[in-house]
């Protein structure tokens, strides 16, 4: 079962993550991609960053940062100059995408930690002979007042992080 350390140092290792491509996407936001499309010996389509030594029909394209071609000077899908602008910039869209998965990374992490107190708190019910492992590996069983203090607070972390009592 991770702890609650373990969790707070791995959601910020992911924010830190998330800020650091923020920052290198900015800083690259004044920069044009430039591609080259060309058409192979067999007649196919290619793209590359580097021009072609063989290829056919050679055009450079170049993309600024926010979705608009140099040459063009319009956005994608765009028909008037003055038209308003709803859609999202590539940018937007992979720190939105980014920030989806990130949420989901961390509800599916939640929901792993649940199931877990919700299977301790089961094994503490049950009855029997309950041991933790020690540091050494040895098994040190636990007393009636011990199983009723840890199940307590099993307990409480299900309702603090699940939204729910278990008993």
């Amino acid at each position: 079962m991770p702890s609650a350390s373990m969790i707070n140092t791995t959601t910020k290792l992911l924010v830190s993550i998330v800020a650091a491509c923020m920052l290198m996407l900015s800083m690259n936001a004044s920069h044009a991609i430039q591609v080259y499309k060309s058409i192979g010996a067999h007649g196919e389509v290619k793209y590359s960053q580097h021009a072609p030594q063989n290829g056919k029909n050679i055009e450079v394209i170049e993309f600024r940062s926010d979705g608009r071609q140099t040459n063009v000077g319009q956005l994608a899908g765009k028909t008037d100059i003055n038209q308003e602008d709803n859609t999202q910039s590539a940018e937007e869209q992979r720190v939105a995408q980014l920030e989806a998965r990130i949420k989901d990374q961390e509800a599916q992490a939640n929901a792993q930690r649940c199931q877990s107190l919700r299977n301790n708190l089961t094994n503490l019910n049950v009855g029997g002979r309950i041991y933790e492992m020690d540091d050494s590996g040895k098994r040190e069983y636990l007393d009636g007042r011990e199983i009723e203090l840890k199940r307590e607070r099993v307990q409480q972390a299900i309702s603090q992080y699940c939204g729910s009592t278990a008993t």
